[in-house]
């Protein structure tokens, strides 16, 4: 069985203050865009261990890259945590391709892990409610909850409770752009003061898109900018060339631009970066 996870992008994101269990309080609309992961599990013989009886899964990637040991891969992770509740659950084959940048504030590996526990809830009739999704997602990331609803939600707290908007952006097409730089999350959140804005992100993507890059704002673009000027310019540069709204996503590094309907440019790029037309 395969699911294909996608990606996301966050439109708007303030950070509002900072809590006492040292994470931040944010406002932020997640999008979810068409540009996917693949992850693809096939059940194995019960009593088939593939390294130790303490590891019954084969796991493989393909694609881009992932950083960090396979052990610690977050579809892995997704799937012990079913299996600690679940016994039933046998060992499994499981493969990842990724297309999806890592790093880049899309949210791929949220995706991927939240994707995992569906294809496990449905491929062994585990009968999850999505609310029970959510509460494991949650075990495996702030931002994995989205990816169990999948439908544009305004994002508060840690980003893990999320109320469902009216927000349809079929009109629009989205080049997104991925500079060969990894932004460390923990380091961006070092670099900002929480601060109140003057309207909450809910509000503004209510507004016609024109009128966002005038209101809306990425809190991370000012010490991501000041570091990697290279990211800025990628911003400047999809505006120059008709972008109706840019914006850093996540903490970065990607950005994407919001064009009129098939109306993207064709843009050249250091041959290190990656972009993507999203129709």
């Amino acid at each position: 069985m395969v699911l294909f996870p996608n990606c996301k992008i966050n439109i708007g994101l303030n950070i509002v203050s900072k809590r006492a269990d040292a994470y931040h309080n944010i406002e932020t609309v997640f999008y979810p865009l068409n540009w996917h992961d693949a992850v693809e599990l096939t059940p194995q013989p019960a009593g088939t261990f593939f390294a130790s009886p303490a590891a019954p899964v084969q796991f493989s990637c393909s694609g881009l890259p992932v950083p960090g040991n396979v052990s610690d891969n977050i579809c892995l992770k997704a799937y012990h945590l079913l299996k600690k509740d679940f016994s039933r659950i046998p060992p499994v084959s499981m493969h990842l391709h990724k297309t999806i940048p890592t790093g880049a504030g899309l949210g791929g590996g949220s995706a991927n892990g939240a994707f995992t526990l569906m294809l496990i809830n449905k491929k062994f009739n585990l009968n999850l409610s999505i609310e029970q999704l959510g509460e494991y997602a949650l075990q495996l990331g702030s931002d994995c909850p989205f990816f169990i609803i999948n439908q544009p939600c305004y994002a508060t707290k840690r980003g893990e409770k999320m109320e469902m908007i009216t927000l349809s952006l079929s009109p629009y097409s989205f080049l997104i752009v991925h500079p060969a730089i990894h932004i460390d999350t923990a380091w961006a959140f070092s670099k900002l003061k929480p601060a109140q804005h003057a309207k909450p992100v809910k509000s503004i993507v209510q507004q016609p898109v024109e009128t966002w890059q005038d209101e809306l704002v990425n809190d991370f673009e000012a010490p991501v900018f000041r570091e990697y000027p290279q990211i800025e310019k990628v911003k400047k540069r999809l505006c120059a060339h008709g972008a109706l709204y840019a914006s850093l996503t996540g903490s970065g590094s990607a950005v994407y631009g919001i064009f009129s309907k098939n109306k993207v440019p064709e843009l050249k790029w250091d041959e290190n970066y990656t972009q993507k037309i999203i129709q």
